[in-house]
């Protein structure tokens, strides 16, 4: 069986395509999805791949992710900024973890520049647009596998 690798996605990402194009582009979640599939079959990843609004439901998914998959990508979307309950849930964890945003937060909003992910995240990757995934599971891959 292949190597396990969850895939959580935050807030408003199922709007992806429609959501603020000129920000996200018109790259749908299920386009996202599809590519994130076909890498990880390449490189020989098996991936669980999901999406919520509800920030609860976050922390439930990393801690099962804690649980069973050898590594974490995470896009927090707009929790990345206030979520405290995700960071411990995350150290909790105990698995190596890429933050992914599609945009680059630092160029934009002041308080979209604090991130509670990133202290305790691998790596971060942002501002690549869905590309951002690909790169995500590429170098994980690699963590995993060093």
């Amino acid at each position: 069986m292949a190597s396990a690798l969850f895939i959580l996605n935050g807030p408003n990402l199922n709007r992806l395509g429609t959501r603020e194009p000129d920000v996200y582009g018109h790259t749908t979640l299920g386009d996202i999805e599809r590519m994130c599939r076909e890498t990880a079959e390449d490189i020989g990843f098996d991936i669980e791949f999901r999406q919520t609004n509800f920030e609860g439901m976050l922390v439930d998914w990393i801690q099962e992710a804690g649980d069973v998959a050898q590594g974490l990508i995470i896009n927090p979307a707009a929790y990345t900024h206030t979520s405290v309950a995700i960071r411990d849930a995350i150290t909790t964890a105990d698995i190596p973890t890429v933050e992914v945003h599609l945009s680059n937060i630092h160029a934009r909003d002041a308080f979209r520049h604090h991130s509670y992910v990133s202290p305790v995240a691998y790596g971060v990757i942002c501002g690549f647009g869905a590309t951002g995934y690909r790169l995500a599971i590429e170098a994980l891959s690699e963590v995993i596998r060093a």
